[in-house]
């Protein structure tokens, strides 16, 4: 199966809208703050920043995961949940880090699969805090990534 990735365009914002609102409709532990309009209209805001790199797996428009980055900064990287396991993960994160030598990024101390993703893609912990600093108030873990001299030779 051919994977593709694509600058996000605003007819995105409804497919990459729903996986982020999936992953908090059915995770047990993460708070439900935000409808489904409130998800792609977050969604929305990021694509017109210009932050959004999409993942289509065969046709045009079967977006299967996004990651949302702001210079170093990766703010958002998700899946539909059908399509973890597949590397797909992998190759929004290898995206990320040809655009940029270093990375930071933070995840939910509840999420451990995500944990042990970023610590597999060489991530490190530099900080956990008690989640005063996100709107969900949920503990978390602050991850660096900077690229080896291999890799920025590349």
């Amino acid at each position: 199966m051919t994977c593709v990735l694509r600058p996000a365009a605003p007819l995105d914002a409804s497919c990459i809208g729903d996986i982020l609102h999936r992953f908090e409709r059915d995770t047990a532990w993460m708070p439900k703050e935000h409808s489904a309009a409130e998800a792609i209209a977050f969604c929305d805001r990021m694509i017109a920043r210009g932050w959004v790199t999409v993942l289509e797996r065969g046709a045009p428009g079967d977006v299967v995961g996004f990651l949302a980055q702001d210079g170093a900064e990766v703010c958002a990287l998700y899946l539909r949940p059908d399509m973890c396991g597949y590397g797909m993960g992998r190759m929004l994160l290898d995206h990320a880090k040809r655009a940029s030598a270093e990375l930071r990024l933070w995840t939910f101390q509840a999420n451990t699969g995500a944990q042990r993703f970023y610590v597999r893609e060489g991530f490190v912990e530099v900080h956990r805090t008690d989640g005063h600093r996100n709107p969900e108030r949920l503990p978390d873990i602050e991850y660096h990534w900077r690229a080896t001299k291999r890799e920025a030779a590349a």
